[in-house]
């Protein structure tokens, strides 16, 4: 049961703790988790002999040496049920955390308890002084108290034991669908560390316009993009247009390099997914935004994006077109019908609130996208439009993310890129890609 159990559990936090990431487990109350990962570490706060015994002196980590080696995840494995003051130990932990470190902890459904001490009293379970079963609410309340905010909790395992086919088709398929979930016994909740804002920070923006059949706005867009920090630069990725849009982009590069930084470039590749990497590749400041050169999104609304990601509010900053009323012709009736269908599905397999994937504005930290991009195999050049590709690399890292209303307007030059039922089919095969990656497993 053991052996099955923690292979599981190993399996799940894998989404998260790739084979490249460090991480530190504390007070592990098994070798078979985080003691069995690459990069991973253990750290005792008062090592209990025995345990500190079972891993190797080279895998140990003095409690006092964590924050000096920042880790990418710290990992609490169940020990919460054992704590006499949880609240203390959330504590210890934020001082040993960054801003982008993230702690996973994992605990026990209170619907378990009857079964989980019945399991012990029969010795298929390890015997262990559990005093507290909490709920998802209290978990909550202790962490925001110690100043972490939860981004997403997964449940996981209906069935701990293994029963050939029964327990894989019980775990993988089943406990991830609603009312189902609520019956796991193991939950996994991912936690970001606040820290007081420095309001001195004024963070520079590389702004990324991809463009195709895009001329006649791109003057305009020029002229229009506020200034928000103090070395932002524009990067224009030409792709493969059928009329004068790169003869356009080199006049306006000619004509107001002198008081804007400006960057220009052709995709080397096809498709927006491929203009917003090279963008990024070629970007040099500390936030990075794309805005499409069609303007549907104003880019007078950047500065609210701006602010939501150097105030804290998020960490993947997501426009939303489904909020304010939108112009007549700004989206088409079964667009709308499939964005929104789309937001609800991917908000569930994600675990994370979006009301509009598809809006064309995204914000990241450079620093957060080079992670993401360095770890872009776990998905795979998968994603045509660059948006899915953002999207599930902040899920998997457990950014928080948020979204900002914007008014949606009408083109007022050229034609949309869109193929409604094409590409309509291609985010259907996403939406299943997401499941098999993020519930299915």
């Amino acid at each position: 049961m053991k052996n099955y159990f923690y292979r599981l559990l190993r399996n799940y936090l894998s989404l998260y703790i790739l084979p490249s990431s460090s991480v530190v487990e504390i007070n592990p109350q098994s070798v078979q988790l985080i003691g069995q990962m690459p990069s991973g570490k253990v750290s005792f706060i008062n090592p209990p002999r025995s345990s500190a015994e079972a891993f190797p002196q080279d895998q140990i980590l003095a409690f006092d040496a964590i924050k000096k080696f920042n880790p990418e995840y710290i990992f609490l494995g169940g020990i919460i049920h054992e704590e006499r003051d949880i609240q203390k130990l959330f504590n210890q932990v934020h001082k040993l955390c960054e801003s982008d470190t993230r702690l996973i902890l994992t605990y026990y459904s209170n619907l378990w308890s009857p079964l989980v001490k019945l399991a012990s009293l029969i010795k298929i379970r390890r015997k262990t002084p559990i005093s507290n079963w909490l709920a998802h609410e209290d978990i909550d309340n202790l962490l925001r108290l110690e100043n972490f905010e939860i981004i997403r909790v997964d449940h996981k395992i209906l069935c701990p034991i293994y029963i050939p086919l029964i327990s894989n088709f019980l775990n993988r398929y089943l406990a991830p669908l609603p009312i189902f979930k609520n019956f796991c016994l193991v939950n996994i909740a991912i936690a970001r560390p606040i820290f007081p804002l420095n309001y001195h920070l004024e963070p520079s923006v590389s702004i990324i316009v991809p463009a195709r059949n895009e001329a006649g706005n791109i003057e305009d867009l020029i002229n229009r993009v506020p200034q928000m920090g103090p070395q932002d630069e524009l990067i224009f990725i030409e792709g493969n247009s059928t009329d004068n849009t790169w003869e356009i982009i080199e006049h306006v590069y000619e004509k107001y390099t002198p008081t804007k930084k400006i960057i220009i470039a052709k995709q080397p590749g096809k498709g927006k997914g491929d203009a917003v990497r090279t963008g990024f590749n070629l970007a040099n400041n500390e936030i990075l935004m794309i805005l499409d050169a069609d303007m549907t999104v104003p880019p007078e609304d950047l500065p609210k994006f701006y602010k939501a990601i150097v105030e804290g509010k998020g960490e993947f900053i997501n426009g939303t077109r489904l909020v304010y009323p939108m112009e007549k012709k700004a989206m088409r009736f079964f667009n709308l019908i499939g964005n929104k269908f789309f937001a609800m599905s991917f908000s569930y397999v994600l675990g994370q609130r979006f009301k509009d994937t598809l809006c064309g504005t995204k914000v990241i930290s450079k620093k957060s996208y080079q992670l993401l991009s360095s770890n872009r195999s776990y998905f795979g050049e998968f994603d045509p439009f660059g948006d899915f590709d953002l999207i599930f690399g902040a899920a998997r890292m457990g950014l928080k993310i948020v979204e900002v209303p914007i008014s949606y307007r009408e083109r007022t030059y050229g034609e949309t890129n869109i193929s409604r039922w094409r590409h309509g089919a291609i985010l259907f095969s996403m939406l299943l890609f997401a499941s098999h990656k993020f519930l299915f497993i």
